[in-house]
């Protein structure tokens, strides 16, 4: 009996303290990048909890609306020129924006299907995503009918691996993004119902 109330407790409580956890973490390291002149202590000589996040997301969203008209987008056309002279800066840059264009774009889909691959061995199966096909020399150097596809770890679906295999080497399913993301996060408990019939 102690055991099974226990357990119950746990299932209530390691969910909330994890999503709290998250949150401090993403507010706090948002909150790192505002420069001491803008804190609340520096302008109103108190500690206001969450000022800094209101700074960030309000100067993500004055970048927005500057970007969206014609001086904006020449000021961003200058300054990622001027990053793009600077070699390791270069290389960085370009990097990460491709990845953040793709992923936060709204029209964008960087997970396009949840599939099934196997891997790390045939026989073993695991849930991936449909991310594209493969182009340039890369492609010139793979089977006809390729696809790439993200496969991600767990419980963490940020880290992951890149692989390029073959269309009929994988198994697309009719389950939503979400619901694999939250299969994989879950480790396989919150199993993903069936899709309805005929769709």
């Amino acid at each position: 009996m102690f055991k099974r109330y226990f357990v119950t407790g746990l299932l209530i409580w390691v969910p909330l303290v994890i999503t709290l956890w998250v949150l401090g973490l993403v507010v706090s390291t948002l909150e790192a990048v505002v420069p001491s002149v803008l804190t609340s202590e520096s302008l109103f000589g108190t500690h206001i909890p969450g000022f800094g996040l209101a700074v960030v997301i309000l100067v993500v969203l004055l970048t927005g609306m500057g970007a969206a008209n014609l001086l904006g987008r020449k000021l961003l056309e200058v300054w990622e020129g001027l990053l793009g002279r600077i070699p390791l800066v270069r290389s960085i840059y370009n990097s990460v924006k491709q990845v953040s264009d793709t992923v936060l774009a709204p029209n964008g889909q960087a997970f396009r299907k949840a599939v099934l691959v196997q891997y790390p061995r045939a026989g073993s199966w695991t849930l991936a995503f449909l991310t594209g096909t493969p182009g340039g020399e890369v492609a010139e150097h793979l089977p006809a009918d390729c696809v790439s596809v993200y496969v991600p770890t767990t419980p963490n679906p940020t880290s992951g691996f890149f692989l390029m295999v073959p269309r009929a080497d994988i198994v697309e399913l009719g389950m939503s993004v979400d619901a694999a993301l939250k299969y994989i996060v879950s480790m396989g408990v919150v199993a993903p119902g069936s899709p309805a019939r005929g769709n």
